[in-house]
């Protein structure tokens, strides 16, 4: 096989998939745990949040640290911090819950800005979209199973049982992670740190400064807030209102994702261009998904779970298909650090969809909270329409 199904950055995605697979479960059952041990949904949404929200601050760092130590060195060091967070999980409560979600928003930021620019930097140009669509595809297939084992082992009322599975997937993934290299000899990457007008703090100020970045941006913001709405209060929702099984719903949010993202991946734009139509039709099916998850007790269990299938859809497609573009019209000097700022940008989203939507949930319901995601993918559907198709500058090749 060749390029981004090639063995070398197969094995990558294993490793992807491993590192994830926890998370997949954390996701689901930190929720239901926090409920059972009387958490409000504002208290709940900080600590889920502090995971994205932690690597968000980390990512435009990840970078720059990674050129000067080496790929090599930086993911044996996260992948033990990772396996030292996932330990505190199986021995405490939400407090050290919130400690281990910041630990593991550190290992993540490092973790996937290092696979993620791999991937962009060395597959040829017309491979890109399809090599991070990939690398997505590989991090989201532990959810097919996972929020199934979350609601299991929360229905089994055994948090022992908790500890030794995320424990045996924490040591694991780090032997597993010990052994991959990106080449036979890791390259000596010194000589080759870039010298950029911005550094790790002022980069931050590039996102309001280049227009590109502020639309992609934004549209990541708001799209992931929904996503992180969703994969954070579904399960307290379906619980709480008692109509449909959240495992069931993100698992096939979770198939949608991965069928998605395979059969649809040749289909994401790798051209460098914009296209405003493309994008609203993806995201008008997140506008749809939000308004029916609103209505949901309504509606009935088989049309909420259609509208999984929706949010799983989008989720594939938007995410690399601005990954892809900015890789093309983002200035060549300091591109990795500028991608690093929008992948910050999902994440953000993702922290927000738990921080900003919890207290929100709490003032007006669940409802309301999912109708107000719907209106602002609205907002982002009209930035697209409106936003002019932008020639690829040469300056980005």
């Amino acid at each position: 096989m060749k390029g981004a199904m090639a063995w070398p950055f197969l094995r990558l995605y294993i490793l992807t998939l491993m590192f994830f697979s926890a998370n997949a479960i954390l996701n689901v059952f930190i929720p239901l745990r926090g409920h059972d041990l009387g958490a409000t949904n504002t208290v709940i949404g900080i600590v889920m949040g502090a995971y994205m929200l932690t690597a968000m601050v980390f990512r435009p760092w990840a970078g720059q640290i990674i050129a000067r130590v080496g790929p090599i060195k930086v993911l044996r060091i996260i992948l033990i911090i990772n396996a030292i967070a996932l330990i505190i999980y199986g021995f405490t409560g939400l407090e050290g819950y919130f400690v281990a979600r910041v630990m593991q928003g550190v290992c993540t930021a490092f973790f996937s800005m290092s696979l993620q620019l791999g991937i962009i930097d060395a597959l040829p140009e017309e491979h890109r979209s399809e090599g991070v669509s990939l690398y997505s595809l590989f991090s989201t297939i532990p959810n097919l199973i996972g929020p199934l084992v979350a609601v299991g082992i929360w229905n089994a009322n055994n948090i022992s049982l908790f500890a030794i599975v995320i424990i045996f997937i924490a040591l694991t993934t780090t032997f597993f992670g010990y052994r991959v290299t990106f080449a036979e000899q890791e390259p000596d990457t010194s000589d080759k740190i870039e010298k950029m007008p911005f550094n790790a703090v002022t980069v931050f100020a590039q996102f309001f400064k280049n227009k590109e970045l502020l639309n992609s941006g934004i549209i990541m913001i708001v799209a992931s807030i929904v996503f992180g709405a969703v994969s954070t209060f579904v399960p307290l929702y379906t619980v709480s209102l008692g109509f449909a099984n959240a495992g069931i719903f993100l698992t096939i949010q979770a198939i949608a994702v991965v069928a998605a993202r395979f059969y649809l991946r040749k289909y994401i734009p790798s051209d460098g261009m914009w296209h405003p139509k493309y994008m609203v039709s993806v995201l008008s099916l997140l506008v749809i998904a939000s308004f029916v998850v609103a209505f949901g007790p309504q509606v009935g269990a088989i049309i909420f779970y259609g509208s999984a299938i929706l949010i799983g859809m989008t989720q594939a497609m938007v995410y690399p298909t601005l990954t892809s573009y900015l890789s093309f019209v983002l200035p060549k000097v300091g591109r990795n650090m500028l991608l690093g700022l929008f992948i910050a940008c999902a994440d953000l989203g993702i922290s927000l969809g738990g921080a900003l939507m919890g207290p929100i949930s709490d003032l007006v319901g669940f409802k309301w909270m999912y109708l107000i995601c719907g209106m602002l993918v609205i907002v982002i559907m009209i930035m697209s329409l409106l936003k002019k198709p932008t020639p690829r500058p040469a300056s980005s090749l």
